[in-house]
Parts: C-alpha cells; structure tokens; sequence
C-alpha cells in the first residue's frame, strides 16, 4: 500500500494532468521539486490542488523541449502534490511524491494543460516496496562509489548505507545525468533488479564530462 492509502491501480484516476519535462523521472515513493511559473501549469497546479491532488510526471519522447506540443513517453509516473508553496512572484513551488507509473493512453482536450487517459494494470507491483532481495548491494553501491569519484561528486555514503536498497537505485536513477533515453529506460524497467543492472551498466559506461557536479 502507497503512503497514501492506494492498494491498487483501481484506486487511482484515469484521467490525469499531464506535465511533459524533459530528462526529469519519478519513481513510486520518490520525491520530485518542481518550480512552475508557467500560466498553464500554475493552472494544473490550481486545479489538482482543488481535487485529488494528482499530476503525472512524463518525458517527451522526442527529447525536445522547443517542440510545442511534443510527443510523449509511453510510461510516465502518477505524483501527490505533498509540498506546495508560493513565492512573492507568483510562481509555485511544489514537491511531489511518487505513487505509481501509467501507461499513457488516450489525450484529452479542455484544458491550457495536457492531460490524458491512463492505465496502471502493468505496474501493479509500484504499490509494494520492493526488498530487492536478490540485489548484490555491495555491487551497486562499489559502482556508484567509483561513479561518483571519477566525477567529482560529494556524497554522504553514510546516510547511503542506512537507505533501502530500493531507495538508492531510484535516487541515483533520479538524479544522474544520464541523457532522456537512458532515464525513460530505468523508469520502464519492470522490476527492482532489472533497474539496477541497467544503473550500474549506465553508471560504469560514465558520463559527459560537463554533467552537474552534484548528487546530494
């Protein structure tokens, strides 16, 4: 059961609020800070906050912004809003918490926002925190380690080890800069341990030279 009550895809809507951002995933029970100043999405933001609180997080498929109405991934993720806050500029600041992933479906019309008919049925699973109990741990974490020292990245690996392992693989699979392609790939990955031998492939294989130096 989510933390917020959902046992099952039945127990979420099927018409969602879509909001396309490139290179950005959100995994069940993971945490996602958006910054929305746009007047379509302050829009959503009002709209979601006056119902179920629901919005789906999903790439372009094309990996291009600039497109105006951009095709989309086929898999995207299903958010609460949890934190919400407005500035003196009138932008939101809001942190959603991941609930489930969707198989994008039907686009509806009626809104300055997209939004669409989804299904859950082939992530049943997202509701059950996953052990991971076939995941060598020492592996993934010796992989991130080397990742990380080879670019640079200050880390807390104390607090890394205390985390579940299922926590480690989605935040690292968040927050490295690995390109859109390689992102959608870990989001569509059916199972814990399939995701994590597609993060330490990405994660060995390295990184642009130029990419953020951050991981905290």
């Amino acid at each position: 059961m989510s933390a917020f009550g959902y046992r099952k895809p039945a127990d979420l809507p099927q018409t969602i609020a879509l909001f396309p951002l490139n290179g950005a995933i959100l995994f069940p029970r993971g945490v996602l800070a958006l910054n929305i100043f746009e007047p379509r999405y302050l829009n959503m933001i009002d709209d979601a906050l006056g119902a179920e609180r629901m919005i789906g997080i999903i790439q372009p498929a094309t990996g291009e912004d600039e497109e105006p109405i951009p095709e989309l991934s086929d898999v995207g993720t299903v958010g609460r809003i949890t934190s919400f806050a407005e500035t003196d500029d009138g932008r939101y600041l809001v942190t959603l918490t991941g609930v489930c992933r969707f198989t994008y479906g039907r686009e509806l019309e009626g809104k300055p926002y997209r939004q669409a008919l989804v299904t859950y049925d082939d992530f049943a699973g997202d509701f059950a925190i996953s052990p991971g109990g076939t995941i060598d741990r020492a592996k993934l974490i010796g992989a991130l380690r080397s990742y990380a020292s080879l670019h640079g990245y200050q880390v807390d690996w104390a607090s890394v080890e205390q985390a579940p392992t299922e926590t480690v693989i989605n935040v690292a699979a968040q927050i490295c800069p690995f390109d859109p392609a390689a992102k959608q790939a870990l989001l569509e990955a059916q199972t814990l341990e399939e995701r994590c031998q597609a993060l330490i492939a990405l994660v060995e294989w390295g990184a642009p030279d130029d990419a953020p130096r951050s991981l905290q």
